[in-house]
């Protein structure tokens, strides 16, 4: 694959490097946050050879690519300036309070996440090898058991760096104040883990509570950093912010943290693993019975971030979790059966060849390349997929399955589920896996599917000849929809020309984004210069025109911004024109959108979709001849 072309393209159709905030990338997808996110071609990007889909979610636009992601990443961050946008970007100042959360979770954990699965399964290899005979007492445990404790007891640390960098604040500072959350002195003063006690420190009581492993402490200490600063920034004279701005932000948020801060998070992490471990006396068999269910739709939205937090916190309190892993490991393992089973049935031969290749891929852990690629195209796959992952989930909650480290689990994670007491712990975690694929499997082939064509939209090149074309418009010429909205009837539309028809036939849409797409394969006709309006003709001679808002011709292309010339040829999902909403209604005028088959007359019928909502690139219209 050609990484630096399929880069370009990307970044092209995100709307290019000036509508990139910042990337980062996870184990398979790239995680754009853009500064308008209308104009990122999604339809040109779900058929991109490379690509397997496309999720929003969390303010992110992300793009999954598959175990190549890290080469891709490198494509396309070197056309970017790697320099953070100013946090007073509209778009950023706009987000809703839950996007901001779970943009903020993935930033500062993803970065972190290598480390820490690697010293994890340092730790289970190592549990797995006493199991074998290792002597506890011998040196080379001794050396491999501190170097898998490492990344876990400087977590503090790492959690400053990647939280400084988010919040755009000095990470060195950050890290240097972290540093003294673990500092030998300070931890000497601790006789035992979970002791709190106070001294006084010029009249002000110190907590002493043990910040190694912790999470919550850390985050807090970066965020009071980001207010002194800013603070700082307004009070010391700018030619003394050099000398003074360290020593004062070091020393205040230094003294604020042990003070206030970091006795909060402290007892807040407490909380978690009390409420966590009160959960699993009274119902262990819950949390892995729903992580493994609805696993699947997490992945889908970046909602399984919002985990590690937890996870962490009870890795570091307790030394095991059962929150995430006994859940996901089922479900991953699900998803790998119904990815094979597809590729054993169907007789696509893309599907198939994806199917064994993402199956594999989802039991060794990965599982976003059967999820977008086969799963979520296939709605019997993910439902077989939910309910195998659930009654695997079961299982593990039911036998009390533990996870001793942070992975991604799959088949090559099973060391993390060596305990110190024994193999029963990986047994049943085995058996979990086997129920889920089984189930997953069993039910899949025998409830049956319906089978993607070999022609399908999911097909990136598709040779059509002239009596293939002739057949294919027989039975209807499809329009897809332009745009994102609620579909309107053409007769509600509060414009005569359009509600009587005198246009021709079609519907209308109240649109949720500023973009409007091309709806067909075929020439733009006609580009009025105020942009509000484009006439298309598609390859099979359905004349489509697109009306952006009502009387919208008095902006004289304010508010609009073109993107094609007539006589230009557009495929399904080019954009043609960005508006700007907000402004256009603040204007008094209505931004609904009607899409006319001007010549209707040609045409036996039109036929409007019954869906109530549709999406950009959902079928719309069905021309009959």
């Amino acid at each position: 694959m050609d990484y630096e072309k399929l880069g370009d393209i990307i970044l092209e159709n995100v709307g290019g490097k000036e509508n990139v905030s910042s990337l980062t990338h996870c184990a398979t997808r790239l995680r754009f946050t853009l500064k308008d996110n209308t104009k990122a071609n999604e339809k040109a990007l779900n058929n991109t050879e490379g690509v397997l889909g496309v999720a929003q979610s969390g303010g992110q636009f992300q793009i999954i690519i598959g175990n190549q992601v890290s080469y891709v990443y490198q494509a396309v961050n070197k056309h970017l300036d790697n320099e953070p946008s100013s946090k007073s970007d509209e778009s950023e100042t706009n987000k809703k309070f839950i996007d901001r959360v779970f943009d903020f979770i993935p930033a500062i954990f993803t970065p972190i996440l290598p480390a820490i699965i690697g010293a994890g399964l340092i730790k289970s290899f190592l549990s797995l090898a006493t199991l074998f005979g290792m002597s506890a007492d011998s040196n080379i445990y001794y050396f491999i058991d501190f170097i898998g404790d490492a990344p876990l007891y400087f977590l503090p640390v790492m959690l400053a760096f990647t939280t400084a960098k988010k919040l755009e604040v000095n990470q060195f500072i950050a890290v240097a104040i972290a540093g003294t959350m673990i500092h030998p002195s300070y931890t000497a003063l601790i006789e035992d883990m979970f002791t709190v006690d106070f001294v006084n420190v010029a009249g002000i009581p110190i907590t002493l509570a043990s910040y190694n492993a912790s999470v919550i402490p850390a985050i807090l200490m970066v965020f009071a950093l980001y207010y002194v600063d800013r603070g700082l920034n307004k009070i010391i004279p700018k030619m003394l912010q050099f000398f003074l701005k360290p020593v004062l932000s070091i020393l205040l948020v230094a003294a604020l943290t042990f003070a206030v801060l970091g006795p909060i998070g402290f007892v807040a992490g407490a909380g978690v693993s009390s409420f966590l471990n009160m959960i699993e006396n009274y119902a262990g068999w819950l949390v892995p019975a729903i992580v493994g269910f609805i696993f699947p739709l997490m992945v889908t939205t970046g909602m399984h971030y919002g985990l590690v937090p937890f996870q962490l916190q009870s890795l570091a309190s307790a030394g095991y979790e059962t929150i995430s892993g006994p859940g996901s490991l089922p479900s991953n393992i699900a998803q790998g059966a119904a990815a094979l089973c597809v590729g054993l049935k169907t007789k696509n031969q893309k599907l198939k060849q994806l199917g064994f290749s993402a199956g594999f891929t989802a039991l060794l852990g990965i599982t976003e390349p059967a999820l977008f690629g086969v799963t979520l195209k296939i709605k019997r796959a993910l439902y077989a997929v939910m309910i195998g992952g659930g009654v695997g989930g079961f299982y593990a909650g039911i036998t009390g399955v533990s996870t001793f480290a942070f992975i991604s689990p799959g088949i090559l994670a099973l060391p993390a589920f060596v305990g110190d007491e024994g193999w029963f712990n990986l047994i049943n975690a085995c058996i979990s896996m086997l129920v889920a694929f089984v189930v997953t499997f069993i039910i899949l082939w025998f409830w049956g599917f319906e089978d993607l064509p070999a022609n399908s939209e999911d097909e990136k090149e598709t040779v059509v000849t002239t009596e293939e074309a002739t057949n294919q418009l027989s039975s209807g010429q499809e329009v897809y929809s332009p745009t994102k909205g609620e579909k309107v009837a053409l007769k509600e539309v509060s414009d005569p020309v359009f509600s009587q028809e005198m246009m021709g036939k079609g519907v209308a849409i109240e649109p949720e984004q500023g973009l409007v797409s091309s709806p067909v394969n075929g020439t733009v006709v006609t580009v009025f210069e105020t942009n509000h309006a484009i006439g298309i003709r598609s390859d099979k001679g359905v004349e489509i025109l697109i009306h952006i808002g009502l009387d919208t011709v008095q902006l004289n292309g304010q508010h609009f911004e073109g993107y094609v010339q007539e006589n230009q040829e557009v495929s399904v999902g080019d954009p043609l024109v960005t508006f700007d909403i907000d402004k256009i209604r603040e204007a008094g005028y209505q931004t609904v959108i009607p899409i006319v088959v001007t010549n209707t007359a040609d045409y036996t019928d039109v036929l409007v979709t019954d869906e109530h909502f549709v999406a950009e690139g959902e079928n719309l219209l069905t021309v009959k001849v």
